[in-house]
């Protein structure tokens, strides 16, 4: 077996690991809400399974994934359980981003194991670091540390500011150990409740330069880590791929939810009626409608991240327009699976109230999930809107 089709068959594994740990999900789901986070076991299924290890480069061992199939393990993940596919695609993506930094960075992280979890907060303006002598002194207090309590290690985004003038200088992303980060336990949620997004606190700590890089060093392919590894993976800009991160979230709540009501739907007889409910027309309207919606956005986010591939294997970057493009439609993607769920929630009566129903957990968690930057469409769209009408854009991570 030559190493493409080897890595083909680890990417075909991987996906049916994920697809296989759906009951397992369904069955910890409760558990999962309940303890604010997701269980011990879980972990250690997805490490056994390889999840954790998927976007480590293939020079230290691990599957060096491409967005494709990192999107359909998260979604396949997300079917089961929202919170616990929330978490892998943090982990799975802070990952990723940490072969971007310099060797020795890589080194603290994965040195003792490949399975070592980076979790993430790039949120800028939470957090201030000063120059100092060899690195940064880090202060900042960031909100959404979505998996905090399982990692290892955390980046975190901040702006420098210059000692002598106080202007913003540039924005960075640090690398964080344990040790020196406090998290605070603040998530308490009416959606995606078992994802553990706590508060996460540093207080006046010192990184070395070569834990931390610019954002500007990852817009275009200079980042210190793409001199070692140099798959094609890692030439993408990350923050124009974002949309396939929480949006393989959003994506995997929504088919989970379309999967649970018509099963339910063939089944099920009505309370009142006593009719079928599969029967009725407006039920197999909104049907209908929900499956075509998740479907479509299925293969938006998909050609998207299979066209950024395809520019990477040529060595080339993506225009400003195409990734404005992949961000405002992976919004889009996501505004219909948002409009599925609801469709299905409302066609499911009051029995759709109850917690224990999946329906009512996909229905908050969706809702949730979109609400993070990178599937909100009114932001998205209108940065999409300025550049179909000539206008700068107006979103400096791309």
């Amino acid at each position: 077996m030559d190493s493409v089709e080897k890595s083909e068959s680890s990417k075909r594994k991987l996906i049916e690991f994920s697809e296989s740990l759906f009951p397992t999900l369904r069955e910890r789901a409760t558990d999962c809400e309940e303890k604010r986070e997701i269980p011990e076991r879980t972990i250690e299924d997805l490490m056994n399974g390889g999840i954790i290890r998927s976007t480590v480069p293939n020079r230290l061992g691990g599957y060096e994934i491409d967005y494709r199939t990192a999107m359909s393990i998260c979604a396949a993940i997300s079917r089961g359980c929202g919170s616990t596919g929330l978490v892998v695609a943090n982990m799975l993506g802070c990952a990723l981003t940490t072969a971007l930094w310099p060797e020795k960075a890589q080194s603290d992280v994965w040195g003792k194991s490949i399975d070592t979890i980076v979790t993430g907060t790039l949120i800028f303006p939470k957090g201030i670091a000063k120059t100092v002598d060899g690195g940064y002194v880090l202060s900042g207090r960031w909100p959404f540390g979505t998996g905090i309590n399982t990692s290892s290690w955390n980046m975190f985004g901040a702006v420098v500011k210059n000692e002598f003038t106080n202007d913003d200088e540039e924005l960075r992303m640090f690398l964080v150990p344990k040790k020196d980060w406090e998290t605070i336990d603040t998530w308490r949620s009416g959606s995606l409740k078992g994802s553990g997004s706590h508060d996460v606190k540093v207080c006046k700590k010192f990184v070395p330069s070569y834990r931390t890089i610019s954002v500007k060093e990852q817009l275009g392919n200079c980042a210190p880590g793409c001199k070692i590894n140099t798959g094609p993976v890692y030439k993408l800009p990350i923050f124009a791929m974002f949309f396939s991160w929480i949006g393989s979230v959003v994506l995997g709540i929504a088919e989970g939810a379309v999967y649970d009501f018509e099963k339910r739907a063939k089944s099920r007889i009505t309370n009142y009626t006593a009719d079928r409910l599969r029967d009725l027309t407006p039920i197999q309207i909104k049907c209908a409608d929900a499956h075509m919606s998740v479907d479509t956005a299925r293969r938006i986010y998909l050609q998207n991240c299979d066209e950024a591939t395809r520019i990477a294997l040529n060595d080339k970057l993506p225009s400003s327009e195409e990734r404005i493009r992949w961000r405002g439609e992976g919004a889009f993607a996501a505004r219909l699976c948002v409009n599925a769920v609801d469709l299905l929630y409302t066609s499911s009566g009051g029995g759709g109230l109850y917690d224990h129903n999946p329906i009512s957990r996909a229905f908050r968690d969706v809702h949730g999930a979109q609400a993070q930057i990178t599937q909100s469409f009114d932001i998205n769209s209108t940065t999409y809107g300025r550049l179909l009408l000539g206008l700068e854009t107006d979103n400096k991570l791309l």
